[in-house]
């Protein structure tokens, strides 16, 4: 009965989350006070999947929109994603022969923040903090491998705003996912018996969401930019292993080269680098193909609208 409760709760909260995201949306719709839309390009040859001993090479194409209204602030970002045929799609035709060529993926987030300061219409400033603020958001992805994942996330919890040069932002959240996981139904269900095979409704956890901007000179104009997630324990997955906790770091340093055209931060190049470990909550010391942990390092061009 205990158990029965709690899983109850727990569905009520991420309802809670996903009611008070649609519901916060108008707000955060208003007019923006400010704006910033960019195009990138992420280019890597050592990207990683589960339980595949390939590295793959990806391009990742991204569309970014960031705005600031008057209570807060929103965050929003596609990515296309390109494999190389070392992540293969999945073959529809099912035949051994099939060269379906790489997979395809894309992947939206989706962030708003509402600032304490604006909302309550008093500076929460003190010390090292320039803003405390509510975050919630989801993510969602759809990709064409054979695992074919359609992750949903939902996140809601309060940010905490560093007073540096740029920005730098941390927020502790409750954390709800639901996703797909083709090889859930290779264990012991199908469609015709179970409408819900292959779909994957994880525990509900906690994440750990940081990003930061921060501009710096050396020469010409730069920045060091970034986002580090960690996602707690969230249960069993889809073959009922049990997860572990997930890290993923995205950081790069970017060089202001449309400076030197007189078009400042417009078009920068640099490089990056990509650390994900136990990807998806699969637990690398399980994976004695590697592709749970990744070491990344990536060209990126990003273009300011």
């Amino acid at each position: 009965m205990a158990t029965k409760l709690l899983k109850s709760a727990g569905g009520a909260v991420s309802g809670l989350v996903f009611m008070g995201t649609m519901a916060l949306l108008p707000m955060a719709a208003q007019a923006a006070i400010w704006s910033d839309n960019s195009i990138g390009y992420r280019y890597g040859h050592d990207y990683r999947e589960p339980v595949n001993s390939e590295n793959i090479t990806k391009q990742i194409i991204s569309f970014t929109s960031a705005s600031g209204y008057k209570y807060g602030s929103n965050f929003f970002t596609v990515d296309m994603l390109s494999s190389d045929n070392t992540d293969p799609a999945s073959c529809s035709t099912g035949s051994p022969t099939c060269n379906s060529g790489g997979a395809h993926e894309v992947y939206a987030v989706y962030r708003t923040t509402f600032s304490g300061s604006s909302v309550f219409g008093t500076p929460l400033k003190f010390g090292i903090i320039r803003d405390i603020g509510l975050q919630t958001g989801f993510d969602f992805n759809a990709k064409d491998d054979q695992f074919a994942s359609r992750v949903a996330k939902k996140m809601i919890g309060p940010k905490f705003s560093f007073d540096v040069p740029g920005f730098f932002d941390v927020a502790a959240e409750f954390y709800a996912e639901r996703n797909h996981n083709w090889y859930a139904t290779q264990y012991g269900c199908t469609g015709a018996t179970n409408p819900d095979c292959g779909n994957v409704q994880f525990k509900n956890t906690y994440t750990i969401e940081s990003a930061w901007g921060i501009p710096f000179k050396a020469g010409l104009p730069m920045k060091f930019q970034g986002f580090c997630n960690y996602i707690g324990v969230k249960g069993p997955d889809g073959v009922g292993q049990g997860t572990r906790p997930e890290t993923l770091l995205e950081a790069a340093v970017m060089v202001d080269v449309g400076s030197l055209a007189g078009q400042k931060e417009t078009v920068y190049l640099g490089l990056g680098y990509q650390y994900w470990h136990n990807k998806f909550g699969n637990d690398s010391s399980r994976d004695s193909t590697g592709g749970s942990t990744a070491h990344v390092p990536q060209l990126e061009l990003e273009w300011h609208l």
